[in-house]
């Protein structure tokens, strides 16, 4: 019997982001789902090294791999309308929940065990997650901008004052060490020397 989970996966790159704003680069959902793992190792590894924490950075990059995957069958839902009120949030959180069993559906029995908890998410995890998918749509505000889109520049300080507010101090590090860099040409990346 044939699964269909890993070719539903594989569709990340046709869900795009940023459906209401202007892009100067479209991102699409595979893109933006590496990033986030990215992050979510880093803030791991500022929390391990830095603040006496003890959680797994692989598995911090796995859930944040698969933290929007249901959005393969919902879409990228805007945030101004997945909040726009309680019963949005909730709906949206029901439709979510669905496409999650969906998922799973695809799956043979014995392997959805472990899908699950990627797809539904680890509470350990999941400020880090959290704060990661944050920073990384931050980022993509500064590109934007770097690259002349002021459509970005309100999102962009909203994003920032809403990973300040999380108060998650592996967050502020990673903004405080590595965010400026994000402004940076390719010429100016390769010329700095770490001390």
């Amino acid at each position: 019997m044939s699964s269909h989970f890993y070719a539903m996966l594989f569709r990340m790159k046709y869900i795009q982001r940023w459906g209401l704003m202007r892009n100067a680069w479209e991102e699409n959902l595979s893109e933006h789902s590496l990033e986030t793992a990215f992050i979510a190792h880093a803030l791991t590894l500022i929390r391990n090294r830095r603040l006496g924490g003890e959680l797994d950075p692989g598995r911090a990059a796995l859930l944040a791999m698969f933290h929007d995957a249901p959005e393969i069958i919902t879409g990228d839902l805007p945030t101004p309308v997945k909040y726009f009120s309680e019963d949005t949030a909730g709906a949206y959180k029901t439709i979510e929940a669905a496409a999650i069993r969906r998922m799973l559906d695809l799956l043979p029995a014995d392997l959805r065990p472990a899908y699950q908890d990627l797809l539904c998410g680890d509470e350990a995890y999941r400020p880090i997650v959290k704060a990661a998918d944050k920073l990384a749509a931050y980022v993509k505000c500064i590109q934007e901008e770097k690259m002349g889109n002021d459509e970005f520049r309100v999102a962009g300080a909203a994003i920032r004052q809403a990973v300040a507010d999380m108060k998650l101090p592996e967050a502020d590090i990673f903004m405080e060490t590595f965010l400026d860099s994000f402004g940076l040409t390719l010429d100016e990346l390769t010329a700095v020397r770490q001390e």
